[in-house]
């Protein structure tokens, strides 16, 4: 598993501190015992010393013992007192000095004996009368005790001596071992911040490198990319024979080969559309040419018989007569119906500019009876906008709303709402109003509610209005409710805001 560089760098932080920490402690222990076993020669330098002095001031005790008793000097009594003292005051300090060892503080109990031995017979003799016999009996009687003072002494100095051997030794081993465990700390740090720092340098230029890779790959991803924009926006604009050549293996590549199978299918379809569009367009020609001749033959027919024989037909064949005609004008809305949901939305729009206010009036004159009275407030806007379509939405809406009126007089009352991007028109009556479980059905094609024997009806006419409002990407919406009128809101949108020029 490949570490990320902040984790190498930590690690080898952590593992280089590590070795230094370590080695620190080795040569901090080292020193210490360095400085204890320095301590424990010197201390041992002390006992010898002290021993050895001890030693010499009993011999030195004797010594003033013998001339007082050869020169008859009282003084040498005074510094025979200072010279014992001196010697109690050397074994209280041997015994201090020697507290941690079992074994001499033995021999210095055996000492302090001797010590009191030696004094009780060196002063008898300061009682005695100076000669030379005396000092001979001096010698020779203290001769023993002077042997076993030796013989105590020479045992404890051979005892420190070998201490002194062990503790010097051991004190030679860290004299070396300090120097080379800081020597050690010193270049094991170096190797390791020498290592850290070549990982680091090898990692970053590992990095910069993969950088610069990634920069020549968002570089290259970034052109295929505008490429395919490129291509979707042309296919937006309608051209649909455009092809992008990107033979690349990657994801990238895969998409541009199929967007260009994409855009051949799109041409592939749009030029079957254009086929299929025209063959409409032959049907349209037919139905509004071959279609009605027949019919408004049949027609004709209707109205010779009437004309023909007004005295010969009964009020049942009358009756008949007028149904046929009733059905014959249903069928002639019916294909013109056909061909204007037809042609929604196939048609080139013509954009000028609409007097909103204007063309409900146009279209009130045309569609809506005089027994109806039409509501229109002034502040209607002006749209640049197909006028045609427009046309159609309001003809559609206000025709039906006098046609499926339930009164031969009513009230339409025709509103604008603002909104951002879009205006929100409503056209409201006074009518029977829709029950909630139709509002869906009724732009449906050829749907209605009336019996068509009431009220002749193709069911076409909302679902144009659908379909062009569709067209506008516009939406429309009823309110109603049975017996309180219907109002039918849709949207319009504004037109776009045309970019004005800087004259240069």
């Amino acid at each position: 598993m490949r570490l990320q560089l902040n984790t190498k760098i930590i690690l080898g932080f952590t593992i280089a501190v590590s070795m230094l920490l370590l080695t620190s402690l080795l040569a901090w222990y080292s020193i210490q015992q360095l400085s204890y076993y320095t301590q424990r020669v010197e201390h041992t330098y002390q006992v010898l010393q002290r021993t050895s002095d001890l030693r010499m001031r009993m011999r030195d005790a004797q010594s003033q013992v013998r001339g007082y008793l050869l020169l008859n000097d009282s003084t040498q009594k005074t510094t025979f007192q200072a010279v014992l003292q001196q010697a109690r005051l050397d074994h209280d300090t041997l015994r201090v000095l020697t507290s941690d060892n079992p074994s001499q503080q033995l021999r210095l109990d055996t000492l302090k004996t001797i010590i009191a031995q030696e004094t009780d017979y060196l002063s008898n003799f300061l009682q005695e009368k100076p000669s030379v016999s005396a000092v001979q009996r001096l010698v020779i009687g203290d001769r023993a005790m002077q042997e076993k003072l030796r013989l105590l002494v020479e045992h404890m100095k051979a005892e420190e001596e070998g201490l002194l051997s062990q503790r010097r030794q051991r004190q030679g081993i860290y004299e070396h071992t300090t120097p080379a465990a800081i020597i050690v700390s010193a270049v094991l740090a170096a190797i390791i911040v020498l290592w850290l720092f070549n990982k680091i340098f090898q990692e970053l230029k590992a990095n910069a490198e993969l950088q610069q890779q990634l920069t020549q790959t968002n570089e290259e991803v970034a052109r295929r990319i505008q490429l395919i924009e490129s291509l979707a926006e042309r296919v937006v604009q309608g051209d649909y024979k455009v092809k992008i050549k990107d033979r690349g293996k990657d994801s990238l590549g895969n998409l541009a080969t199929s967007l260009n199978r994409m855009t051949q299918t799109l041409d592939e379809n749009f030029t079957m559309l254009e086929t299929r569009n025209k063959e409409l367009d032959q049907f349209a020609y037919v139905a509004s040419h071959d279609l009605k001749a027949p019919l408004r033959g049949v027609v004709t027919v209707v109205k010779w018989i009437e004309s023909e024989l007004p005295n010969e037909l009964s009020d049942q064949m009358r009756q008949y007569l007028d149904m046929m005609k009733g059905r014959l004008h249903r069928l002639e809305d019916l294909i013109n119906g056909l061909l204007a949901y037809a042609r929604v939305g196939r048609t080139e729009q013509k954009l000028e500019e609409v007097h909103v206010g204007q063309l409900v009036r146009e279209v009130q004159e045309m569609v809506v009876p005089a027994s109806f009275r039409v509501e229109i407030p002034t502040n209607m806007p002006t749209l640049v906008t197909d006028r045609l379509s427009l046309q159609q939405v309001f003809t559609n809406l206000m025709g039906n709303a006098a046609k499926y009126h339930h009164k031969p007089e009513g009230t339409i009352t025709v509103s604008c709402q603002e909104l951002k991007n879009e205006y929100e028109f409503t056209v409201r009556d006074d009518g029977p109003g829709i029950a909630p479980q139709f509002h869906e059905k009724i732009f449906l094609m050829f749907q209605t509610l009336r019996d068509r024997n009431t009220a002749e009806s193709t069911g076409i006419g909302l679902s144009i209005v659908k379909k062009i409002l569709d067209e506008q990407k516009a939406s429309i919406r009823v309110d109603s409710a049975e017996g309180e009128g219907t109002a039918f809101i849709f949207t319009w949108p504004k037109p776009a805001p045309v970019p004005t020029s800087v004259a240069s």
